[in-house]
């Protein structure tokens, strides 16, 4: 039997090894379509094949590797059914966390997104685009919070990281994060006057943004699609 240890340890170097797998994948230092051995990832890492099956088996659970028995295993590739079933789901939670965060609005709330978007704003003038990434992310996990519905933001997160890697391919352009930026003031305005109907529309329009992104990346890399 396994001591303590031996668990912590192990989980350790499996969180390590997922972690290096996953930033590469979704960054597309991986390509899709790649095939990935344990035996070599296990080399490079200098760890047993165990965690990196570990790793692999998680990396597969978010629908980043396709794992099949007696084959190689691949960096799954991009698919439009997946896509827009991820699409579909976040767009319907959003709708409703905007319309509770409606219900509840506190003046003071205003304040915190304008912090928020005001970082916003200072990365996109420097172009600083994993910066940006960040703060919207935490744009949008504040309107859970301040809704009252801080657990809903780990299924945006789910539905968002399905997405997250075709994006690599487009996003990136300091205009369509001057966009994406104007959406999240718009909104916050919506919020700030308790508005639902303002705020679903245009929750609605940011989110809807990403189709156009979907249909171009799909066109031009049509290789990476399954």
């Amino acid at each position: 039997m396994q001591s303590i240890t031996d668990k912590i340890e192990r989980r350790t170097t499996t969180d390590i090894v997922y972690e290096n797998l996953y930033e590469a994948i979704v960054s597309l230092e991986i390509l899709p379509g790649t095939k990935l051995s344990e035996a070599d990832i296990a080399k490079k890492f200098d760890v047993s094949r165990q965690p990196v099956r570990d790793a692999f088996n998680r990396l597969e659970a978010q629908d980043l590797l396709l794992i099949r028995p007696q084959k190689a295993t691949r960096v799954r590739s991009f698919s439009m059914e997946r896509i827009g079933h991820a699409r579909f789901v976040r767009l319907a939670v959003e709708l409703e966390v905007v319309r509770a965060a409606c219900d509840v609005w506190r003046p003071e709330f205003a304040s915190l997104l304008g912090e928020n978007l005001e970082k916003q704003s200072a990365v996109v003038s420097r172009n600083e685009a994993e910066k940006f990434h960040q703060l919207d992310y935490d744009f949008h996990k504040l309107i859970c919070d301040l809704s009252g519905n801080p657990l809903v933001f780990g299924t945006i997160q789910e539905c968002k990281r399905k997405i997250d890697r075709l994006c690599v391919l487009s996003l990136g352009r300091e205009s369509e994060a001057d966009i994406l930026v104007r959406d999240h003031i718009e909104l916050a305005e919506a919020l700030a006057e308790k508005n639902a109907e303002k705020a679903t529309e245009a929750i609605r329009r940011h989110l809807g943004r990403i189709d156009k992104t979907i249909d171009e990346v799909h066109s031009k890399h049509a290789e990476y699609f399954e």
